[in-house]
């Protein structure tokens, strides 16, 4: 029973910073993205091809999560607005980023000169769906190579997603991947979910993905 008491206290001290993170971002007009997905689904890809489509629309900063390294911050500093790196690796709790490592990141953001933030979780898919970071939209991504029986494995990540990215659709004639399986094994967890067939690679199917973020940040902008 202790353990469980332990548990809870954390998830809902979390949530408690990540209201506060969430009032925050309204307060400057930010729209906050939460980008999951295992190693290699192709996080930094999405962000890239983002930032580089939305450029001139939106003005973009990113946070980047990792156990370790700059990599993925030096990739994409050029494009973005601000970039901000967390690495969890010397953190008790290093396989997801939370809430309070946001609100210390958030801190070293202009706020009120960004639109859009996007927020890549550290590569993971069972820890970053427990912690809620003060995100608006919650995105997750898989690709072809990992297999179709993701959501059935990882369903916690799938049934809080707002949308589900199918990645490296160039690689479809080439690997075993029933997409018909994936698509109904998605909307079983979460018929709720937008799910768009991409390939950061080539661009094939990225168009959607950037009108649902525009759509997105325009919504918002209007409830504030």
């Amino acid at each position: 029973m202790k353990r469980i008491e332990i548990i809870q206290n954390v998830l809902e001290a979390n949530e408690t910073v990540a209201s506060r993170n969430q009032q925050l971002l309204d307060k400057h007009r930010v729209f906050a993205i939460n980008i999951m997905s295992a190693p290699g689904a192709g996080k930094t890809s999405l962000i890239l091809q983002t930032l580089t489509r939305l450029k001139g629309n939106l003005n973009t900063a990113i946070i980047e999560g990792d156990v370790a390294s700059i990599v993925d911050a030096e990739k994409v500093q050029s494009k973005a607005t601000a970039v901000v790196q967390i690495n969890t690796g010397n953190m008790p709790e290093s396989c997801s980023l939370i809430a309070a490592m946001i609100e210390s990141a958030l801190k070293d953001l202009p706020l009120d000169d960004i639109d859009l933030l996007l927020i890549e979780n550290v590569g993971n898919l069972i820890c970053p769906s427990e912690f809620t970071l003060g995100e608006h939209r919650r995105v997750v991504i898989s690709s072809l190579p990992e297999g179709d029986d993701k959501p059935t494995k990882y369903p916690l990540i799938f049934v809080d997603a707002d949308v589900v990215i199918i990645n490296k659709m160039d690689l479809f004639p080439h690997v075993d991947f029933d997409i018909t399986a994936f698509h109904r094994s998605v909307k079983g967890l979460n018929p709720k979910a937008n799910v768009f067939e991409v390939s950061c690679k080539t661009g094939e199917g990225m168009e959607k993905w950037y009108s649902w973020v525009l759509e997105q940040v325009k919504t918002n902008a209007t409830r504030l």
